[in-house]
């Protein structure tokens, strides 16, 4: 029983039913559930004073055996034998006129039907055609339903996937209107919800791909028919288990659970509902009720196994009243589940009160309605304008035709006896905001029995710090996760891709997150650093306790035969050289960075100045010994001390140039490493660097020339062949400090330099001061001026 007519009788409520014998196979119980609720409700209708009052419903039905050519065999017959004009009122003989129709349960079926009724101006109202095409009102203008389409159940469905992470899914369909645009609108909602498919079948050709598929969850979206044909063919075939979602035709159809291997099955269906009084109108039939009704006779017959007459073919018991409905468990008693038997019930409600709002009027509260008012079915489009609530159920249309989506989430679960039942575990409603509009309120159970979500995806979650790689000729949902590149990070699941670190920052082991980069310089607390300080500050106190030594044994024919006066001076430059590497150490500032250089290069030009004056006086004193040479004269204290001043002050000039014109600053060196911040100093202007150590360069390298003049010449304790040693470390360690000092990468560029004002500082003090102070402590007996004043024969 799929569909059915209500038309307005002013006299009389009779119905009658009217089979099409030729195309009946066995009875659809919940069918003629269906269309006993429409029977109820006009009976309601008829017997209210507030609703339609005065005028009362007749009805006929006909069964389309869910057919097509059936049904658009009916849709002809009405309109060849009934005009579609009539009276509310009047005499009998103008009764019984076509008004509007309710049904088809079916939504190729309705598309046949409305296709031919809308020519007519024919609404029809269905109660289970949910095909989204329906909702196109320059095609069916007249087409009404009061369930939801199929296009916010397919939103809803891909929502729910998505809900439970599934990325991977089968899908089936029925190989109809409702299965195929059903199907075509879950799969445009999923694509948008990021949901691979690995096969969109229908269910006569998934069985192959069924079994051979890696997809745990599958979608059908198919009539009731169709998944029982899908699920007896699957009973007989050994397969892993899945997870069945299902669409509202078949996951509330309680003849379907009977399959056990589909327990846990979610779906959406249509609100539970109550009809005060229903349950009763089902189960208290008459016998003449049954007798008169072709309808009730054939499904009182196939009930009890029994005929209402003596049959001369088969021979079969009579029925003789004595049987029993209320013990029958078939769809037809079920009324736990009123669900589409609503939806037929508030379609009859929806027509009497767009009846009711064109031919009546209401007065201080009573209505009246005109039984005289000439009445079309074209202006039954009051349809589109009603709006009430029954039963605590709201009706009304939108500009297509369609209610309110509201479905509730069931499941499938089964009870500690074993049977499956339906179980309502929340709700979703299409008219709530985004977020807002999907809710599970009460525990699922899955597959199996089982209390975890299943799995369904074709690849692993990629986790944060890896990015997706789509897998070649895969769907998008097919992926590896790869590492995000050095310097990249990705904070999210599933990222397509890594992004940038700032440049300031790095990202962690896992690359799920940048941190700020270490920052590295030579601090006092680094290992090296302080092994540098510490040789630093020994270098520091050995020239001074050199010159406490040189200070107390000042009046010793070692120490004055030296230029007491020019090795106090370097002693003092060495002290400062040796204590001007520890401005290296520590976080750089701009006036340590200025300071560093600058110290560096005054206090060795200071240094290489002495040196340099002390090697000159070795070759005039030599000269001096000569007979009739005045050079003494020429280079005496104040000669020494304006030679010294000169050197230096020069260096000063060229340090005070650099530090005007573009001064050395502190710099975070990024490009180094790519892992960690250098703090260092910027020379500012390299031509100043570079200026101030190739002075010191050229006065090391003229000492070095007048040292190597002066080594040969006969004395006993010659002070130019320890100068020729010094400078030529000294040399040495700076010619060898470019390459390493350009080469060396971050804080090592730092511990290059220091090394080397170390080690040539180190060199000056242990070849000029170590021999003297080995003698003055060690060998006094050297330390005379005989000794020291003996020629040595070349």
């Amino acid at each position: 029983m799929t569909f059915s007519k209500t038309t307005i009788t002013p006299c009389h409520d009779e119905h009658v039913a009217q089979p099409l014998n030729d195309y009946i196979n066995d009875i659809d119980t919940r069918e003629l559930r269906f269309s006993r609720a429409m029977v109820f409700a006009i009976e309601e209708i008829n017997n209210s004073t507030e609703l339609l009052p005065g005028i009362r419903l007749g009805y006929q039905i006909f069964d389309s055996c869910s057919s097509v050519p059936v049904a658009v065999h009916v849709a002809f017959q009405l309109l060849n034998s009934l005009d579609t004009v009539f009276y509310t009122g009047g005499n009998c003989s103008q009764s019984g006129m076509v008004m509007t129709i309710v049904g088809e349960s079916g939504s190729t079926p309705s598309i046949s039907m409305s296709r031919i009724l809308g020519s007519f101006n024919i609404p029809q109202v269905s109660h289970y055609a949910t095909c989204a095409c329906l909702s196109d009102k320059q095609q069916y203008p007249n087409f009404f339903r009061t369930i939801p389409s199929d296009r916010f159940q397919a939103e809803a469905l891909a929502k729910l996937v998505k809900h439970f992470g599934w990325t991977w899914i089968g899908a089936v369909r029925s190989d109809s209107d409702y299965g195929n645009s059903g199907m075509a609108s879950f799969l445009e909602a999923a694509q948008k919800e990021g949901i691979c498919v690995e096969y969109s079948k229908t269910f006569l050709n998934v069985l192959h791909s069924f079994l051979r598929s890696t997809a745990v969850v599958i979608v059908a979206f198919a009539a009731p028919g169709d998944m029982r044909v899908l699920l007896e063919e699957l009973s007989r075939e050994p397969f892993l288990p899945r997870q069945w979602i299902g669409s509202e035709a078949w996951v509330t159809n309680t003849e379907l659970m009977r399959y056990s291997f589909c327990a846990g099955a979610i779906g959406f269906g249509i609100q539970k509902s109550v009809i005060p009084g229903f349950r009763d109108f089902l189960l208290n039939l008459s016998p003449s009720q049954v007798a008169t009704s072709p309808m009730l006779t054939e499904f009182w017959e196939e009930s009890f196994n029994c005929e209402m007459k003596k049959s001369p073919v088969v021979d079969k018991k009579i029925c003789d009243g004595t049987e029993d409905i209320q013990n029958l468990q078939i769809p037809y008693t079920d009324t736990s589940q009123l669900r589409i038997t609503n939806m037929v019930y508030k379609a009859v409600y929806a027509i009497a009160h767009a009846i009711h709002n064109t031919v009546c009027q209401s007065t201080n509260g009573i209505a009246k309605c005109d039984k005289l008012t000439k009445l079309e079915s074209k202006q039954v489009t009051e349809l589109k304008k009603v709006n009430f609530s029954r039963n605590g159920y709201g009706v009304s249309f939108n500009a297509n035709g369609d209610p309110v989506a509201i479905y509730e989430l069931v499941n499938w679960q089964k009870s500690e006896t074993g049977k499956t039942e339906l179980v309502t575990v929340g709700l979703y409603d299409a008219s709530l905001p985004e977020g807002h509009d999907f809710q599970i309120n009460r525990k699922i159970t899955w597959m199996e029995d089982g209390t975890q979500v299943p799995v369904s995806v074709c690849s692993a979650s990629c986790p944060p710090g890896t990015r997706k790689v789509l897998q070649k000729g895969k769907p998008i949902c097919c992926y590896d996760c790869i590492l995000c590149p050095e310097g990249e990070s990705s904070n999210k699941t599933d990222s397509t891709a890594c992004l940038p670190c700032h440049k300031e920052f790095w990202p962690n082991a896992k690359r799920d997150t940048c941190i700020p980069k270490p920052v590295e310089f030579l601090s006092f607390q680094d290992i090296l650093g302080i092994i540098l300080a510490a040789f630093s500050v020994l270098g520091a106190c050995l020239a001074i306790m050199t010159a406490a030594v040189f200070f107390h044994h000042r009046t010793s024919p070692i120490v004055r035969a030296n230029n007491s006066e020019l090795s106090f001076l370097l002693l003092i430059s060495l002290t400062l050289c040796f204590l001007c590497s520890l401005t290296f150490i520590g976080a750089p500032s701009e006036w340590s960075c200025m300071l560093r250089h600058t110290a560096f290069g005054i206090t060795f030009v200071l240094c290489i100045s002495c040196v340099l004056g002390k090697t000159i006086v070795v070759l005039m004193v030599f000269k001096a010994t000569l007979p009739g040479s005045n050079v003494m004269k020429w280079f005496g204290p104040p000669q020494q001390r304006m030679t010294v001043v000169s050197f230096t002050f020069i260096q000063v000039l060229i340090c005070t140039i650099w530090l005007v014109l573009s001064p050395p600053f502190p710099i975070k060196n990024l490009t180094a490493y790519k892992e960690k911040i250098i703090l260092e100093c910027d020379l500012g202007s390299a031509v100043g660097f570079w200026a101030v150590l190739g002075y010191i360069g050229l006065l090391a390298a003229f000492c070095f020339v007048l040292a190597v003049l002066a080594h040969k010449l006969p004395d006993n304790f010659n002070e130019a062949k320890l100068i020729t040693f010094s400078m030529l470390i000294f040399c040495a360690v700076w010619i060898t400090f470019i390459p390493a000092y350009v080469s060396s990468p971050g804080k090592f560029t730092v511990v290059v330099e220091i090394f080397a004002i170390l080690a040539s500082s180190f060199g000056l003090i242990m070849c000029i001061f170590a021999p003297k102070c080995f003698i003055i402590l060690f060998k006094p007996e050297k330390n005379t001026k005989k000794y020291v004043m003996n020629k040595n024969v070349s």
